[in-house]
Formats: structure tokens, sequence, C-alpha cells
């Protein structure tokens, strides 16, 4: 294990998120590159979320049955083929970062699967993790930064 990996060209780990992939930009998903993906891995999926929010952890992307032979998700892109869930928004959608006070943080979680998961379009996090269990091969986490202005 270890060896799977999430980076984004708009941001280095523990950096700052652009304004472009926040509410008060473009609010358009951050280019992201995928390394390392374990030869028996079936599909990859992706939960992005903010555990600073005041009231829970907010979800800001659900992404599942990502081909697990893809390495970059461009800007603003939803893989091919991959089903996007419900963020706390309520859209089955990108939610860029919106904190109301102080700096938070999100974390991109990417998880290499042994399955594609039949799951519905605008499932939620927590569904998509239930339907995780027992599929996770590998995980791996890129933390972004952003406060508002």
């Amino acid at each position: 294990m270890g060896g799977l990996s999430i980076a984004s060209t708009a941001f280095p780990p523990n950096g700052m998120i652009p304004a472009a992939h926040t509410c008060d930009g473009g609010n358009t998903s951050p280019p992201l590159s995928i390394r390392n993906v374990p030869a028996n891995a079936g599909t990859l999926a992706l939960i992005v979320d903010d555990p600073d929010a005041p009231s829970k952890t907010w979800v800001h992307w659900v992404v599942w049955n990502i081909l697990a032979d893809t390495r970059e998700i461009p800007a603003g892109a939803v893989p091919p083929g991959a089903l996007q869930g419900k963020n706390d928004f309520g859209k089955p959608a990108w939610g860029g970062p919106c904190p109301p006070s102080g700096t938070h943080r999100y974390f991109f979680k990417l998880y290499a699967l042994d399955a594609f998961l039949p799951l519905p379009p605008g499932a939620s996090k927590a569904q998509l993790e239930e339907a995780m269990k027992g599929h996770i091969l590998e995980k791996a986490e890129l933390i972004g930064l952003y406060r508002r202005k």
C-alpha cells in the first residue's frame, strides 16, 4: 500500500486553492493528476470534503466508477463514464470551496477499488462509502486550503 497518489497543478499539497476553483471564481474543479494506480484496480472513486465547516464535514464532490487507467482529470471536467453524487450544496457536481470564515482544509480523497460500484447517479457520500466497503485497495489524499478575502 502507499503507491497511489493524487496531485494538482493548481496548488501544492497543503497550499492555497486558487479562487478560480471556488465560489469566489469560476467554481470549476481543479485539475487533478493520478499516479501509481494498483494494477488490479477496477475503478477509482473521489470524495472532496471540508472537515472545518461549522456544522458538519461539508461534501464538495463525490465521483465514482472513474476508469482505473485515468491519469488526469482536467479542470472543470468529470472523467468519461464516471458518475457524480450529490454534494452538500444539493447538486450532483463540483461545489467549490466557500468557507463562511477562516481558512478551511479541503481533502481530496482518492480510492483505488477492485470493483465497479452499482450506485445510481446522485448517490450521497455515505452511500458511496458504504458501497466501497471491502473494495478499497489503496487510498491517496491531497489537502488544499482556502480562505475567502
